[in-house]
């Protein structure tokens, strides 16, 4: 379970007021001494993240947010840190103080909370933590859940809340599957996996790693090759590939190699499917081609790492448009979470797989891209656009899915 990667795991984020005991019901959730614990208010200043295995749910990432209520220049900044948890949070727990007079009405910041919970549809349970210090009458407050009593500090209820957090979490619907629901028992899949300068050395990527492994899952059997390799292997085979997934950057080579009757697609756009973003990301890459010169594009990483000389977010896809489109842009790059709120200012959004996102948090920026009425894409589907291969790459999905090219 400790290798399960963090964008398969269920996010559980405690929110709620500084000193209302987040951390230390993070450590007692947690078993571990993970979050600083201090009397003194805002201790937690950054989001701190956990993953264990919870019962009977599986593996998760426990979150422990800055308090919703800090104040000052950076307590601003320590909210809004908290507030970028929540989209990609998949079930909360608002932590109430046991220890205040005034636990049983809601303060500003929790009241904010539980809005921010219907309106991004995060199921929560509130709980009273300090609950040996409090005097308050809990049927009386004044919260739509009902409100579990708590002790960090005795340990009171600790495994109850566990319990509670796992049912709540379960209620999600079932995850998609990467590419096990297009393949049968006993198939051929063959992955094209480049060797070249930006691959890490000595191992696969975590994209490759978590297709091999859903193939093996639905029985079918994984060949692994290079691009140089591919017509080789085949011919060799003796056995025709139900499906062939190749690495966006060698789209164009690989195509030209399988055969018409072979079912071609990507890493990228397989992603895409299992973020939920497949529809969204086919009907924009289209916009590439109504682009003016010098307008805006941003380049999304879901993660952070060190970029190679010949990086594909921020070397080859710039290059790729420019010769596609015989125009000069003004590309913006962002990783991991500092994805900008306000989108106005670009004509175009392309992000990579997002491996490292979970479908929540991939949910939350194509909303925010479609909001703002921006064309949202990703990288795979922009090459194989580039290419003139995209009306091939998804013929896998259309019968399955309904899936109409626009």
């Amino acid at each position: 379970m400790n290798e399960t990667p963090s964008a398969n795991r269920v996010h559980i984020a405690f929110f709620g007021r500084r000193n209302a005991g987040k951390s230390s019901l993070v450590n007692a959730v947690t078993g571990q001494n993970l979050a600083v614990v201090s009397e003194i208010k805002g201790t937690t200043t950054d989001p701190v993240y956990k993953a264990m295995e919870l019962l009977p749910l599986g593996p998760v990432v426990m979150i422990d947010t800055p308090g919703f209520d800090d104040e000052g220049e950076l307590g601003e900044l320590r909210v809004n840190r908290a507030k970028q948890v929540l989209n990609k949070t998949d079930a909360a727990v608002l932590v109430l103080d046991g220890s205040l007079p005034s636990a049983d009405t809601l303060s500003s910041a929790e009241a904010e909370l539980t809005g921010l919970f219907a309106a991004k549809g995060i199921p929560y349970i509130a709980v009273l933590n300090k609950c040996e210090l409090s005097n308050q009458n809990m049927p009386g407050m004044a919260y739509e859940n009902e409100i579990l009593p708590v002790s960090a500090k005795t340990g009171f209820n600790i495994n109850l809340l566990k319990e509670k957090i796992a049912v709540l979490s379960l209620a999600e619907e079932p995850a998609q599957r990467l590419v096990a629901d297009l393949i049968q028992s006993g198939d051929l899949v063959i992955l094209v996996i480049p060797i070249d300068k930006a691959a890490p050395k000595g191992r696969l990527i975590l994209p490759q790693q978590q297709m091999i492994r859903d193939i093996l899952e639905a029985g079918g059997a994984a060949l692994a090759v290079k691009e140089s390799e591919l017509a080789l292997t085949l011919d060799a085979t003796g056995k025709k590939p139900a499906l062939v997934i190749t690495d966006s950057q060698v789209f164009a080579q690989v195509s030209a190699i399988v055969p018409d009757e072979i079912p071609l697609t990507s890493f990228s756009i397989l992603f895409a499917r299992y973020k939920g973003f497949l529809q969204t990301a086919v009907r924009s890459a289209a916009a590439l081609d109504t682009l003016r010169e010098n307008d805006k594009i941003l380049v999304c990483e879901g993660c952070t790492h060190h970029r190679q000389c010949d990086d594909i977010g921020t070397v080859k896809i710039p290059k790729m448009i420019k010769k596609h489109t015989g125009k000069d842009f003004e590309f913006s790059f962002c990783t991991a979470g500092d994805f900008p709120q306000d989108l106005t200012s670009y004509a175009l959004i392309i992000h990579c797989g997002a491996c490292m996102l979970n479908e929540r948090e991939m949910r939350y920026r194509r909303l925010l891209a479609e909001e703002q009425k921006i064309p949202f894409t990703n990288y795979g589907i922009t090459i194989a656009h580039m290419a003139g291969i995209l009306e091939r790459s998804m013929e896998i999905f259309k019968a399955e899915r309904g899936l109409k090219q626009e």
